[in-house]
């Protein structure tokens, strides 16, 4: 089956730094596009990144370009998330998601991950 395993998450001041993963498992990886989705507190879902099946081509929300930095392993089955810069805006549950397709299309994810944590507070 499909697993797909956020971590990383914590506490951070503004202005500090964290690197999420998504441990993959249950299907080529190396075959698919990954996405990361975050969701704040009383929020609905906002797209943050994404990134086609070779790291080649990478995407973001306005919002995170020049401060966040989507990567993959493929050797590894695992996709990061470097965030840089954090703002209390931040603040939300981080989500991994697997695309149906090897390319990024908007909204085309089929698996989830249950997420992880991220809360940017002086």
């Amino acid at each position: 089956e499909v697993q797909l395993v956020e971590s990383g998450g914590g506490l951070v001041q503004p202005g500090g730094s964290l690197r999420l993963s998504c441990a993959a498992s249950g299907f080529t990886f190396d075959d698919k596009a990954m996405s990361w989705i975050r969701q704040a507190p009383g929020k609905g879902l906002e797209w943050v990144s994404s990134i086609n099946w070779n790291g080649v081509n990478t995407y973001y929300a306005e919002s995170m370009k020049g401060r966040f930095t989507i990567s993959r392993d493929n050797a590894k089955n695992t996709l990061y998330l470097q965030m840089n810069s954090l703002e209390s805006d931040d603040t939300a549950v981080y989500f991994c998601a697997k695309s149906i397709y090897d390319q990024v299309v908007a909204g085309q994810l089929d698996y989830w991950g249950q997420g992880t944590q991220v809360t940017v507070s002086s």
